[in-house]
């Protein structure tokens, strides 16, 4: 079945069995590797990525669901070789050790600050979030320092060198 996906501003169409995962597509089809699978249960969330600028699960979600669609990868997230805030905080921050996790994270993030961009004045929702997805490495702290970095640079109250 061909579906017409359109993936960090690019259309692709793709032949796809109405099983895959968009997850599988991504990775198979598009050779955007970025979108990790570890678990394949929702449960990890190194797969996520926004579909319509929502957060969603991609090993749980089928390519069909999502023709038509506007998917946003961490591919897709520097823009004209500028790191997305997200991925410059990290690095600054130290908020990945094996990295197998972050682009989720980033993609988790980059949704929910898009959303609502004070979302670090919301301790509980910020826990939640930050709970939200899995890392076996840094205990989340540097994470959750990157975020906060990131939420005030996309605000426009912080410097990037900060």
């Amino acid at each position: 079945m061909e579906v017409t996906l359109w993936v960090n501003g690019d259309r692709y169409r793709v032949d796809v069995e109405p099983r895959d995962s968009l997850a599988d597509t991504l990775r198979d089809d598009l050779a955007l590797t970025g979108t990790n699978l570890a678990c394949e249960h929702g449960v990890c969330g190194s797969c996520t990525v926004l579909v319509d600028g929502q957060a969603v699960r991609s090993c749980l979600l089928l390519t069909v669901q999502c023709s038509g669609r506007s998917i946003r990868t961490v591919e897709g997230l520097a823009t004209d070789g500028e790191l997305h805030p997200l991925q410059a905080a990290f690095a600054a921050e130290h908020g990945l050790q094996c990295g197998f996790c972050t682009p989720g994270f980033l993609m988790l993030f980059a949704g929910a600050l898009e959303h609502d961009p004070r979302l670090d004045h919301d301790e509980r929702r910020l826990e939640e979030t930050l709970a939200s997805n899995l890392c076996r490495c840094t205990g989340y702290v540097n994470i959750r320092r990157a975020v906060l970095r990131a939420a005030r640079e996309l605000r426009g109250e912080a410097s990037p060198g900060e």
